[in-house]
Parts: structure tokens; sequence; C-alpha cells
């Protein structure tokens, strides 16, 4: 049981409605099986019974192969089944018609008539609704089933039903053939709209990252452009006075000498504004990114008074936690706990959905990178499992003057 469940916890959203809807299908076989098939052990006598659910049986099994085909082509990862479509309408109306055609092959009464009959419309339905899978337009689905229908009640007048029972029968098949359809078509569609939902959060994530770098480039861009056409005019200016031998090319090489130090200073005012990391706005941005891609989200604590640098510091572990719990893990809760007790400020992220892990836990560049953070705070990081499919994060920092001189690791750079 620990291995199927890590197996199902290590699927993705989309991958476990893949798995329930094809697994879905591939039930429709055993419906088709237990509800046409097995009632012929009482309905029909002894020696159609068995040719019947042998029929049946084996119409079920096609049926289930068809439909995990024509998924993966819905998917994409195989060419249309045609091949495989034309031979199940084949074979459905084979199967029909032969359970038709041995319904004089029964004993007396009308218990073999109506068993066949079932197993007619039956496997016209199932054998519709399997078919309508491989195809994506609607009203080629609707065509289709017609057709099924249409042909379900030429059949019947040959074989000397009246036209009131062919008319019926081809109505049973389309209600039914229909419904089967319908749900299939909508299982597909409910399937594709996931993947695509997954696709778009993974792009909204791509984009918030390419936004911030472009930021962080015009900032960039913003101090070093003028700093830099103004040095490489001055340089050139101390080349030709240089050239002449005049003295005033040390007094434009010491100026340009300002400006690059100028430029650097505020290079690093820029860096250090990028990679510190407001706590109370990380919090927020963590509850509205979670929520947003459908993660139930707690967040509990008050930032109010904490300094700066247990706030960058604390800020980066929200930020970093929450990008893993988006990114690694297929969860439906997490909750965010920050606190203040005996000296020290306590930051704890939990999240479910995570596959056990057969380490500790703790490693990753992410994790270590935190750690070096925290550390230079002097605060500590503690990661790993929790219960059976959880994940803690608990950042502890103090809250002393050794706090507060202190500076998150890779400011100062």
């Amino acid at each position: 049981m620990s291995g199927a469940g890590g197996w199902w916890r290590a699927k993705t959203t989309p991958a476990k409605v893949e798995t329930y809807t094809r697994w879905s299908f591939h039930f429709f076989a055993v419906i088709e099986v237990s509800a046409i098939g097995l009632p012929m052990i009482g309905q029909a006598g002894a020696t159609l019974s068995g040719p019947l659910i042998a029929l049946v049986t084996g119409h079920a099994v096609l049926c289930a192969v068809t439909a995990s085909r024509a998924l993966d082509w819905t998917r994409g990862r195989r060419d249309q089944p045609v091949r495989l479509l034309w031979a199940l309408g084949a074979i459905t109306y084979v199967c029909a018609v032969t359970a038709l055609a041995l319904r004089g092959q029964g004993g007396p009464g009308d218990g073999a008539r109506g068993a066949t009959a079932t197993v007619f419309v039956g496997i016209l339905a199932f054998g519709a609704g399997t078919t309508a899978l491989g195809v994506r337009d609607r009203r080629r689905a609707v065509a289709l089933i017609a057709g099924f229908a249409c042909g379900a009640g030429a059949v019947c007048l040959p074989l000397g039903l009246p036209v009131v029972a062919a008319l019926i029968t081809a109505a049973a098949v389309f209600l039914a053939g229909g419904f089967l359809a319908a749900t299939s078509v909508f299982s597909v569609w409910l399937l594709n709209a996931v993947y695509e939902l997954d696709e778009a959060r993974e792009t909204r994530a791509r984009l918030a990252v390419a936004e911030e770098r472009l930021r962080f480039g015009r900032d960039l861009h913003d101090v070093l452009g003028r700093n830099l056409a103004v040095i490489a005019l001055k340089s050139e200016l101390a080349v030709q006075l240089a050239r002449r031998e005049r003295p005033e090319a040390v007094e434009q090489m010491i100026e340009v000498q300002r400006i690059a130090q100028e430029s650097q200073r505020e290079v690093r005012a820029v860096v250090r504004g990028y990679r510190e990391a407001d706590l109370a706005a990380e919090l927020a941005g963590a509850h509205g990114v979670l929520r947003a891609a459908g993660i139930e989200c707690t967040v509990t604590g008050d930032t109010a008074g904490l300094p700066a640098e247990v706030q960058s510091a604390l800020g980066w572990v929200v930020r970093e936690t929450t990008t893993n719990v988006l990114r690694h893990g297929n969860a439906e809760r997490c909750t965010v706990s920050l606190r203040v007790t005996e000296g020290r400020v306590e930051l704890t992220v939990e999240n479910d959905g995570v596959t056990p892990p057969t380490g500790d836990g703790s490693g990753g560049s992410g994790i270590a990178g935190l750690r070096e953070r925290l550390a230079a705070v002097a605060g500590t990081l503690e990661a790993g499992p929790v219960r059976a499919d959880g994940f803690r994060v608990v950042a502890s920092v103090p809250l002393s003057g050794r706090t507060a001189g202190a500076r998150v690791g890779g400011v100062a750079s």
C-alpha cells in the first residue's frame, strides 16, 4: 500500500487526472461485461449464454484498447488510430449482427430474444461511444453516433424485425451511444483543460521571473548607461590631451576614476536592493501565488518591529519555499506561520503533496543557499519530511545585538 501510495503521490495533478480518465475508460469495459454479458447467464439458455458472453467480453477488451490509443492521440503522443477505429467499427457490427442472428438458437420463450436484443443494442452503443473518442469535431461525433443508430435500424429489417421495433432499436442505440460518447468526450476535454491550466501556471511563473529580470536590467541600464557614456567621452578627451602633452589629461583621468567608483557604488546599491527581500511583501506574494495555483494557503504572524536584516533573510526563505511548493510538489495545502518566542523569530512553512524522500530531505542548492543566508544573521534552518506526504521548513533567527549588526550573505559583495 505504501508503494502504491507513493506512486500516486509522485504524480502531478494533470498526470493523476489522466490516470483517472484512462482507468475510467477501462472501467467502461467492466461495465459492458457486467451489465450486458453476465446477465445472459440467467436470461439466455445454456446454449446461448456462452457465445453471447464471449462476444461481449471480446468487444469490451477491444473498446478498452481503442479508448487508450485514442486518449494517447488526443494528448499528442501517437498518431490517430485510424485503422483501429475502423476495425472497432467493423467488429462492433459483426458482433452485434452475430448476437441478433443467434436469437433463434435459444429455447422457447422470450428470454433468448430479449437477451440477444440487449446484447445487440449494448455492443453498438459501447462501440459508438468509444469510436467517438477518435474524432475531434462534435459534428462528426454526432454523425458517427447517428450512423451507428441508422445501421442498427437497417440491420434489424432484413432479419425480420418489425419497422417499429427497428426504429425503437435505432433510437436506443442513438441515445445510449450518445450518452457514452458525451461522457467520454467531456472527460477528454476536462483532461486537456487540466493540462492547459498547468501549462498556464508554469508560463505565469516564467513570465514573473522574466519580468523581474527585465526590471533588474532596466535598473542597471539606468545606473550604468549615463556613467559609461561620460567615462567614454572623458577617456577619449584624456587620450587627446595626453597626446598633446597637456596636464589637463591627469585631471580628466581622475574624473574618470571618480565616476567609475561612483558607478560601482550605485551597482552595489541596485544589487543590494534586488537581493534583499521584504518579509511582509514576500508573505503576501506567497499567499497570492499559492492561492492562484489552487493551493489552500494560510499565513499567520506579524512582521512589525522586526529588524531589516531578519526580514530580508526570512523573506528569502518564504520566496524559496514557495517556489519549491509550486515546482517540486503536488500540494493542496500550505501553511506559513511567523512567531516570536524567547528572543527568536521562527518561520515555519509546511505543505503536503510531497513524495517521501529517500534521504533526510535537506539536500538541494536552494536549501544550502538559505542556510548560508541565515548563518549570516546567526540563524538556523531545518528542513525535512513530516507525516506521510508532508514537508516542513523551519527557519529560526535570534533577536539580539548580533543580528542587528549582521548582513545577509552575498549583499555586501
